[in-house]
């Protein structure tokens, strides 16, 4: 797809500074777009490429305007602008409506006439997969599933009984929606299963990446709000519930019953245990661990940064120090306090 640039700034909603008739084909880096590409800085650190890029247009902040050496696409948040430009410039195929002769599809499932399922795949009875949604090889869409319209579904994708999706999802290769949540009780030190009764219901406009396993829910379902984002190797446990437009970056843990709000922005590694609520507009930063309740907006930390290992082992020997010296410094504030 090509725009003229006037029109890709009017798409994108920034202002133009330059020539309105350049043709842009595609999207390109800052140090190697050329005058066919578009690009973007938002990041101060590539800065430094901006006075010698030969790029057809670079989308960027207001205070960079007059330093752009070719036209400037102008907007406050230039990777919004970016964002919409790829989505323009987007050259994403488009599945061929058809039904693989080795899918195994049931007399009582329905798949609307303009969907596509792939080779090998699995539709059980009383599954549906809506308009223009397509179903990569080997997916698999359990009894009583649905799939709603023009979502677009990768290879290897299982969707177990009783889950529900919206419109217009993005499933990644090797997601797993609707197996069991990890539900066990002791019997004198034997672990007995727990069946799990409740399904997975999923917003519209949600993206879920590549290995990321949602579980079903134990007696009611695990909810996904729309547009949600989840990115790779997430687990998300047993009803648990996402407010609409969260987004989880890759490696993150999300135990059974938490509920996490709307707006939050999850970035990776982060560990959520169960059985609390997280609010809406919360920021959690890379590797925190989250034990309780968060109430309040804002951003949440924890976990200890990197160090050169000397030093690191040099504070670990000290915290380790750090009751005995607590206990030891309040003992000196009472004497100063009786001498007073």
């Amino acid at each position: 797809m090509s725009y003229r640039l006037g029109e890709l700034a009017e798409r994108i909603g920034a202002e133009l500074l330059g020539d309105p008739d350049i043709i842009i084909d595609r999207l390109a880096a800052l140090d190697a777009a050329g005058p066919d590409a578009v690009t973007f800085l938002s990041n101060r650190r590539y800065r430094p490429y901006l006075e010698s890029t030969r790029a057809g247009a670079v989308i960027l902040a207001p205070e960079l305007a007059d330093a752009c050496p070719v036209p400037a696409l102008v907007l406050d948040d230039p990777y919004l602008g970016y964002a919409r430009a790829a989505t323009l410039l987007s050259r994403t195929v488009e599945a061929t409506p058809c039904i693989a002769a080795s899918a195994v599809i049931d007399p009582a499932a329905a798949v609307a006439p303009d969907a596509s399922v792939g080779h090998h795949c699995v539709i059980e009875a009383g599954a549906s997969v809506g308009a223009g949604t397509s179903l990569g090889p080997g997916s698999f869409l359990g009894r009583d599933s649905s799939i709603g319209p023009q979502g677009r579904i990768a290879a290897r994708v299982v969707v177990c009984q009783g889950v529900h999706i919206g419109a217009r999802a993005i499933i990644h290769p090797g997601v797993v929606v609707g197996a069991d949540g990890f539900g066990i009780a002791n019997d004198d030190g034997v672990w007995v299963k727990i069946p799990q009764f409740g399904g997975v219901r999923i917003g519209d406009d949600v993206e879920i990446g590549a290995n990321t396993t949602i579980d079903r829910g134990a007696l009611e379902d695990t909810v996904i709000e729309n547009g949600v984002k989840l990115d790779n190797l997430i687990q998300i446990g047993h009803n648990v519930h996402i407010g609409a437009h969260t987004a989880i970056a890759a490696c993150v843990a999300v135990g059974g019953s938490a509920r996490i709000g709307r707006r939050c922005a999850i970035q990776g590694a982060v560990s959520i245990a169960g059985h609390l609520e997280i609010a809406d507009d919360v920021h959690l930063t890379a590797t925190s661990a989250v034990p309780n309740t968060i109430r309040e907006a804002g951003v949440y930390s924890s976990g200890m940064p990197i160090q050169e290992n000397r030093v690191w082992r040099r504070n670990i020997a000290r915290l380790r120090q750090l009751d005995d010296m607590a206990r030891r410094l309040r003992a000196v504030e009472r004497k100063l306090g009786d001498r007073a």
